[in-house]
């Protein structure tokens, strides 16, 4: 037993500089500390394989890109946004961002780690979104990837198998890193964010479109829009794990109110 706690203490101890924040705060506030154990350089690597794979299998099923008119609405959107992301990382700014529009009636949108945007024109069509929604749309999943809500998740999972791995006295905590690899992909389309995640990116994902020179107000007509579908019997893909879409129109009101001197200020310029 004595040896068995002397283990877990080191774990411990090496896991305590492990504890930062991905972001600075901004308006939102949105500096919490994160446990990111799994390296920056696994998680980008296996968001590029998981991208490419997508989009080749887009190009070949016909689906990728076919209306320029849309493509390159979404595109200009995202490059509004994308020059907002200083405010929360300035490394961001140097990212090699890409937005894609994939022709299905899904009801989703993602952006992967190192800023790798898909969107499907189903979420546009279906819901009638204007720019200044579909800003909030992409603002809420670039906001995952610049909090690294991915490699928090993927880190957190590895973390439940490091500590049975210490309490079985095995030998030295692994590879990490090698051992991420596989998992990272998933946490790039697959796997849901936490509640906490989704709230998280709500805020800066509205903090990016205010500054962008979109009304922050238009983010709740997203939700109540969402709302609407999801009484009406199929829950939309994006909605899955999200927070209830009472709460989250609820909590969006208030930070757009929060809000509404940037987007007042970026609207001047």
């Amino acid at each position: 037993m004595r040896k068995i706690l002397l283990t877990l203490c080191a774990v411990l101890t090496l896991f305590t500089g492990c504890f930062t924040s991905s972001t600075g705060a901004g308006t939102v506030g949105a500096d919490r500390k994160q446990l990111l154990l799994i390296s920056a350089a696994v998680m980008d690597e296996s968001a590029a394989q998981a991208y490419v794979k997508t989009l080749s299998s887009a190009k070949t099923k016909g689906t990728l890109n076919i209306d320029p008119v849309l493509t390159k609405r979404v595109q200009n959107i995202s490059k509004r946004l994308i020059a907002q992301t200083g405010v929360f990382r300035q490394d961001a700014l140097k990212w090699n961002w890409q937005a894609n529009v994939i022709n299905e009636d899904t009801l989703n949108a993602w952006c992967m780690p190192g800023g790798r945007i898909v969107v499907y024109s189903g979420l546009i069509t279906k819901l009638s979104l204007n720019d200044a929604q579909i800003a909030a749309v992409v603002g809420h999943e670039i906001a995952h990837a610049l909090r690294e809500h991915s490699r928090e998740q993927a880190s957190h999972d590895q973390l439940k198998n490091i500590g049975i791995f210490a309490i079985s006295q095995a030998a030295g905590l692994g590879d990490v890193g090698a051992q991420a690899l596989n998992i990272a992909t998933q946490y790039t389309i697959t796997l849901p964010f936490s509640r906490s995640h989704e709230t998280e990116a709500d805020h800066i994902g509205t903090e990016l479109m205010a500054r962008a020179g979109y009304d922050p107000n238009e983010a709740v007509k997203v939700w109540e829009k969402m709302s609407k579908i999801g009484a009406s019997g199929g829950v939309p893909e994006i909605l899955s794990t999200h927070p209830s879409n009472e709460s989250r129109i609820k909590d969006l009101q208030e930070i757009a109110k929060k809000l509404e001197p940037l987007y007042l200020a970026s609207s001047k310029k």
